[in-house]
């Protein structure tokens, strides 16, 4: 009976494995003092997604640092959103994010760029599958307010097809028109 056990067990990891990845952001160990000493607790900060336009966090606490990051784990796969990219790669319109002091700026990028991101939007970044922006945090160095402002921004998010389907139009008349020919001086 232990083997059935062992089996279920290994093929629910492969399951998940592929499904989200996550990344942990910040632990943070605060102490209770009371009459025999002090008692420590851990805080855990995880981001989580499929890398293919879902992205989440979490936060968890408790006693042991692995219970707070599973904790926190399971929170992030609950609040999971879904963002629109554009060519699976970027962002399809600059935004700003805020939240409380944390406010952020996203800017898409053109193929090749990377992501230029800074510590906790990084992780954000990485975990919903954008390979090409340019992100900038302006307000709060705290991580949870810049991931709380990076998810704001992202959530405003729309793409062309949403935009045009809301105001009862086609895509093609919702995008730019581009001219193919280059433009020619006269003198």
């Amino acid at each position: 009976m232990a083997e059935r056990e062992n089996r279920r067990g290994k093929g629910r990891d492969r399951e998940e494995a592929p499904e989200f990845a996550d990344r942990l952001v910040a632990i943070n160990r605060v102490s209770k003092t009371v009459k025999g000493g002090k008692r420590f607790g851990f805080a855990a900060l995880v981001v989580v997604g499929d890398q293919k336009g879902r992205v989440g966090f979490g936060k968890g606490k408790a006693k042991e640092v692995p219970e707070a990051i599973r904790k926190a784990t399971e929170q992030a796969k609950r609040k999971m959103i879904r963002v629109p990219l554009k060519e699976g790669r970027t962002l399809h319109h600059d935004v700003k994010g805020h939240h409380g002091a944390g406010k952020v700026i996203m800017r898409t990028a053109p193929t090749g760029t990377g992501i230029i991101a800074g510590g906790p939007m990084r992780a954000v970044f990485e975990m919903l599958g954008v390979q090409d922006v340019v992100a900038k945090s302006t307000g709060s160095q705290n991580p949870y307010a810049m991931i709380h402002a990076t998810l704001d921004g992202l959530q405003s998010q729309q793409s062309p097809r949403q935009v045009a389907q809301r105001r009862g139009k086609k895509v093609a008349d919702i995008l730019p028109k581009r001219d193919d020919a280059p433009a020619t001086e006269e003198a």
